[in-house]
């Protein structure tokens, strides 16, 4: 939750900070994170099997101390290479640390809870970024350099503090290099499958956070700031429901066919959007409200069902790399899903909604599949890992 304070405070105002304190250009913004999103998917594996052989407490700590001087140094940032270089190390080093997490959860908890436990950590994360968003939005109002400036050494000490507390955690020794493989996770294809495949149902979340503002402001009646509304409205949904979600996702079979009913709820909640196009102001303002909670039930339960899936088919000595893996699906599609989303929806109107609705119900419904030929044909480490 410290960490999430600063990720949420951060989040909100880096673009304003990189525009009108860094004075970069919109092209020069859009270079710089467009390169540091190919070096941290690049370098997502090599970062997880670090977890793996130096211990994912010794890399989570590191990486956590390291970002504090980094996000500091953002004050002395003047003009586009210095930012390009800055945030693309903070990039690398904050994913070192994302994948070493998830390898501390599979380490520190049993198999059978370690779903539950995820939930119940991303809703502490939604409640402690969404009051980090608030805390953006004094800073923004205000507007002086000074308040960015405050904000920046703020969301530093949350990292330096994040750091320290995983010294409290409990240790977990590397693993050592005989026990699999270098990069194992490259040779177990319903993995990169389910990854592949769970990449482009989370591209899901980009709807919320960028889609449906601009659809709200060129395509309905419904007032601007509805598009704030709904990002409320999912915020407040994953922090009250994400824990109850992860019922009937006790393991990658039946949390494959979870992802499905995830799915299926996304593309209903897509055709609900559609249809605010042509209704009134009061009828879009309900539609899009009701669009948001069926989205956000589609999305907790897509997510319960990924975590289920990715714990199970991971074996332990390298749940770093099969988290590193996982990542890239992720990263992919929102490098590729802006785009795309703009140009199906935001040109297309109601008939891109239709077509994307589509999309995720034929990605749902290839997910029991994959995951049965992974279940049914484990790869040599992930059954030696089992037996």
């Amino acid at each position: 939750m410290v960490m999430s304070l600063g990720q949420g405070l951060w989040m909100a105002i880096s673009v304003l900070y990189a525009v009108t304190i860094v004075h970069l250009t919109p092209g020069e913004l859009g270079i710089s994170l467009g390169v540091a999103a190919a070096l941290v998917l690049l370098s997502s594996i090599p970062l997880g099997h670090l977890a793996d052989r130096a211990g994912p407490r010794t890399v989570q700590m590191w990486s956590f101390l390291a970002l504090a001087p980094l996000t500091v140094v953002l004050l002395l940032a003047e003009g586009f290479w210095a930012y390009l270089v800055i945030t693309s190390a903070q990039g690398l080093v904050y994913r070192a640390g994302n994948n070493a997490r998830k390898a501390m959860i599979a380490a520190n908890v049993p198999r059978t809870d370690r779903v539950r436990v995820t939930a119940q950590i991303r809703a502490a994360i939604n409640a402690s970024v969404a009051v980090g968003a608030c805390l953006a939005g004094l800073v923004i109002a205000w507007g002086a350099p000074v308040g960015y400036g405050g904000a920046l050494v703020f969301t530093a000490l949350c990292f330096l503090v994040t750091g320290l507390l995983t010294v409290k955690e409990p240790p977990v020794p590397p693993v050592p290099a005989s026990a699999g493989a270098a990069f194992a996770v490259l040779r177990d294809v319903p993995f990169l499958l389910f990854t592949a495949l769970d990449g482009l149902l989370l591209t899901h979340a980009l709807l919320i956070d960028i889609v449906l503002p601009l659809w709200v402001i060129q395509h309905t009646d419904a007032p601007r700031w509805m598009g704030a509304v709904i990002l409320v409205i999912n915020t407040t949904f994953v922090v009250a429901f994400q824990t109850k979600a992860v019922r009937g996702t006790d393991d990658p079979r039946s949390a494959s066919w979870a992802g499905l009913q995830g799915a299926g709820c996304v593309a209903a909640a897509c055709a609900l959007f559609a249809l605010t196009g042509g209704a009134g102001a009061v009828t879009a303002c309900v539609l899009l409200v009701l669009g948001a909670l069926v989205h956000g039930l589609g999305e907790i339960r897509q997510a319960a069902a990924s975590w289920t899936i990715v714990f199970g088919m991971a074996p332990d000595h390298a749940q770093g790399q099969y988290q590193g893996t996982y990542k890239m699906g992720g990263d992919l599609g929102r490098i590729l899903a802006p785009a795309a989303f703009t140009w199906l929806i935001i040109e297309q109107g109601a008939v891109g909604w239709i077509v994307l609705a589509a999309s995720y119900v034929v990605l749902g419904a290839a997910m029991p599949a994959v995951v049965a030929r992974g279940v049914r044909e484990p790869t040599p480490g992930r059954a030696a890992a089992t037996t």
